[in-house]
């Protein structure tokens, strides 16, 4: 379940980014894959496509259509901000830092081996 708040955040990026209600393009589809045969049934997958930049999204994280529509605008304002910030978007310095990271515990590891 996504709160409220977790929605005026999106929102709030959305606003940020220039996304507007009116250019996306929302459809319901039917699953696939884990889940069952509720997911079979159901149309929960959600289809997201952003008429002005083109970027399409298709999303199914969850059995729930609600926190679905959720994960589909949040992935499209990550790539959306990649798109027109480059590396100074918000993904890009996550991934950034994220790789430092894994950077220093290699170093680490093999000051370590070496030390042994």
């Amino acid at each position: 379940m996504i709160t409220p708040k977790k929605w005026q955040l999106l929102f709030k990026w959305m606003a940020e980014l220039g996304i507007k209600a009116n250019e996306l393009q929302e459809k319901f589809i039917k699953g696939s894959g884990k889940g069952g045969q509720k997911v079979n049934k159901t149309a929960s997958c959600v289809y997201l496509l952003h008429m002005p930049s083109g970027i399409e999204i298709k999303c199914q994280e969850s059995r729930s259509r609600e926190d679905n529509r959720y994960h589909a605008r949040k992935r499209l304002c990550q790539q959306l901000d990649i798109k027109l910030n480059g590396k100074d978007s918000l993904s890009a310095k996550e991934q950034e830092r994220i790789r430092k990271q894994k950077q220093r515990k290699l170093r680490r590891s093999r000051n370590n081996q070496k030390n042994a």
